[in-house]
Formats: structure tokens, sequence, C-alpha cells
């Protein structure tokens, strides 16, 4: 008997969701003779019942684009916005899925989708989901796709600031995405030849990174190139920040996590803008004119590269085969060459950062590189 799958994608928008889509949808449909239709705009639309049919003709042709032809959204089942307030929707969810007389649901989407589908799991939905995210920070999984096309995006930014850093003697500070963890930033930073690369596993000394600068001054060096991951800090602020998030831990009342949950939040806020800040501590501590850039959504949008496409094929094929065996409850892991189904419970939740003893991190060292600390 044919099986129905349900598909849909959320959270922020990354190259090759279609790959993905496609190579779900193409092996279930073509190989395995299932029915597939989409949900649009992510949990919202699977809530409010949207669809489009993915036959063979809606699946031509989107491999080489970026974004999602489902459309994407960051609602969360359990706390959507709905008529002014935030309601828990998932039984609607679990409705509309039983509507369709599906057979499973796979959810594309990175950290934040995997805990979203795991709560419509515990709610008795079968379940697949799909790694997906440029932060490449979803936890089991060797890989996510959309972080390699993101990747090449920075370093090529990085490329092309060298110039401009050169010719004015100038201080870049570049700001790559990459949420609280330092991929994008360590990787590109690397092979785009930055000489400071800071990141939010190894917290900064502001005078560290002024005095490498420095050093490459005196050396006869005028310029530098400091990139620097969205969620990087500086020790002092990390330090607050850790002993908020210990305060908030072991509160012992409601008043007690309430303050101390405030007060993470308004530290939170504060770090908002800081690689803005870091520029002009750097100008002031070199006597150096320093320029930021940052390069936000251009590194989530445009072509997937191949890697990508090759990776959201393999693990969109490998997500049909387990539809195919009844193997639900589980994140499509890319692991090596191949895959590896991880139970949800495994992934939801965890943050995969960079170790800091990582080859990248020593590589780093080893060619001079500054990482702050």
């Amino acid at each position: 008997m044919s099986k129905y799958i349900g598909i849909l994608t959320a959270g922020g928008d990354s190259p090759g969701l279609n790959a993905a889509i496609r190579g779900v949808g193409k092996a279930a449909g073509g190989f395995y003779g299932m029915q597939v239709i989409g949900f649009r705009d992510g949990f919202r639309g699977f809530m409010e019942n949207r669809t489009m049919e993915l036959d063979s003709n809606t699946l031509s042709g989107i491999l080489t684009l970026g974004g999602t032809i489902l459309g994407t959204s960051r609602d969360k089942p359990h706390r959507m916005p709905v008529g002014g307030k935030l309601l828990d929707m998932t039984d609607v969810m679990v409705e509309n899925f039983h509507k369709h007389n599906l057979d499973v649901l796979v959810c594309l989407g990175g950290g934040g989708t995997q805990k979203n589908a795991l709560r419509l799991a515990q709610k008795g939905l079968p379940i697949i989901t799909l790694p997906k995210t440029i932060d490449n920070d979803v936890a089991m999984t060797d890989i996510t796709f959309g972080f390699d096309t993101a990747l090449t995006v920075a370093t090529e930014a990085i490329d092309r600031l060298h110039s401009t850093a050169h010719s004015h003697h100038r201080i870049i500070v570049v700001e790559i995405m990459g949420n609280r963890v330092g991929w994008l930033a360590l990787g590109a930073g690397i092979a785009g030849g930055a000489d400071v690369i800071l990141i939010p596993e190894i917290p900064y000394d502001v005078e560290v990174v002024a005095e490498a600068i420095r050093r490459r001054s005196h050396g006869g060096k005028r310029f530098s190139i400091v990139a620097v991951a969205e969620g990087a800090m500086s020790k002092e602020d990390a330090a607050a920040i850790h002993a908020a998030e210990k305060k908030l831990a072991s509160a012992k009342s409601k008043a007690g996590a309430q303050k101390a949950e405030a007060e993470l939040e308004q530290l939170t806020a504060q770090h908002t803008g800081n690689t803005l800040r870091l520029a002009s501590q750097l100008e002031k501590l070199t006597h150096l004119e320093s320029r930021l850039t940052i390069l936000g959504h251009l590194q989530r949008g445009g072509t997937p590269s191949a890697a990508d496409r090759l990776l959201a094929t393999r693990l969109g094929t490998a997500c049909a085969d387990l539809i195919h065996k009844g193997h639900y409850g589980v994140m499509v892991a890319a692991r090596g060459d191949g895959t590896e189904p991880v139970p949800l419970e495994q992934v939801a939740g965890k943050l995969k950062r960079v170790p800091l003893d990582h080859p990248w991190v020593i590589a780093a060292r080893q060619v001079g590189t500054c990482l702050g600390d």
C-alpha cells in the first residue's frame, strides 16, 4: 500500500533545502511509489493546513535553486502567535496530519526545528528530520547542508576584503554568521587567511587582539583582517553571562528564576552590536583605521554549492529509504560518506560547538592566526 508523506521546511532559509526536498520527493515518489505533499511556510503552514503537491513536475528544476519552494517560518508549534496570543497548536497539527492520512512528516531544519519535531513526535506523530543550517551546529551529524555554501560565500568575502584592507592600511573587521558557534567564522577565517579569528567557544581579550595587530604593523604589514563570529564575546562578557546562566540554573524560587532570567536577557541584549564596539576598540588601541563589514544574510542566499547539493540529495534519498522501512522518530545524520538515523531525543536541545582541540583550531594556531586568547 502506498505511503503518504508530508514535508515542511522550518527556521531560517538555507542553500540546499530545495535539493533535499527534491531528494526526498523523487526517491519517495519515483522509486518507492509514495505520495508526497508539502506544507507551506513551516509549522505555521502545517497548522493552517496550507499545502502544495510535490509531484515530478514541481520537483523538476529546483536542484540548483536557493531558498525553499515551500517557504519557511520560525513559528513554534507549542508557542504560536494566533489572534494576538501565544497558543499551543500541536493538537491542531496532529489533526491536520490525520486529515491527510499521512504516514510520516518530514521536517527540514536546524536546532530549533529538531526540538519542534520532537514535540510532535512526543504527541504520537511519525517524524523524520534532516539537518539544515549554515551554522553547522546541529548535534549528532558530521555536517549540515547549507554550511558549505555559506562557508564559500564568507571565504570569498574575506578574499575581496584583503585588497581594500591592503590599499588603505586598515583593520577590516568582518562579522560572520554562526549563531552561538564558530564553525563558519573559523572555517572561512582559515580559508580566507584572516589574521585574527574570534569565535564563541574561545572568549577573547581585546588587548591580545590589539597586540597581535600591532605586531603585524611593526613587522611592516600595514593591514589586518579580523574574522568575528556573530556570537563571539570578550572574556568579561562571557564570564558575566556564564554567571547569570549559573544563577538561573540554581534558582530556588520562581521569583529568583525570573530575576536571573531578566538579568541574562539584559546581558544578551547588551551583546547586540558587539562587533561594532570591537572595531572601535581596536581602532583606539592600535591607532589604525578600522572598518566593519557585516556579511549578514548574503551568506544564506544564492545557488547551493555542489557539495551541498550532493549532501542534501544523499540525506533526502536516505530519508525516503527510512520511510520505506517504517523507521521513524529519527534525524538522518551525515556520517562519513554515508548516513545514519539518530533518535531525535539525542539531537533536540543540543548544540554542536567547536571543540578546543579541533584540527581547524590547531591548524589556525600553527599558521600564526590569533584566536584572541
